[in-house]
């Protein structure tokens, strides 16, 4: 009986990685504003449950992600963006699948849900 048990741990264990979001690479989008789309770019990497990367704004500018999270295909993190010396935490979620992730913000209590897509 233990052997089969310790088989099926085994077994359970092998198949955890399957589950987990396939959130490594560059991820490009566009996000809908009333002055007109804004391309987005993202770089991730996972680490176990710990999500980093960078986010590259419209105007070439790249900005570390921070408090980045991997729960199965769910992701979570924020950045931090200065407008005229004040800095405003925007926080993201995400739900990854095959070659495409799509994230939901706020911003000034506007949401905001996009989709981007898996480029490297």
């Amino acid at each position: 009986m233990k052997r089969i048990s310790g088989f099926l741990l085994a077994l359970l264990l092998a198949t955890v990685p399957a589950f987990a979001a396939d959130v490594d690479g560059n991820w490009t989008g566009s996000i809908d504003t009333p002055n007109g789309s804004v391309m987005v770019s993202y770089t991730f990497k996972a680490a176990g449950n710990t999500l980093t990367g960078s986010t590259t704004g419209p105007d070439g500018s790249v900005t570390p992600i921070k408090d980045g999270k991997i729960d199965g295909t769910k992701i979570s993190f924020s950045i931090d963006l200065n407008f005229n010396g004040n800095t405003t935490t925007l926080m993201y979620t995400g739900t990854v699948s095959p070659g495409q992730i799509v994230l939901s913000s706020s911003f000034n209590g506007q949401a905001m849900s996009f989709t981007v897509k898996k480029t490297g």
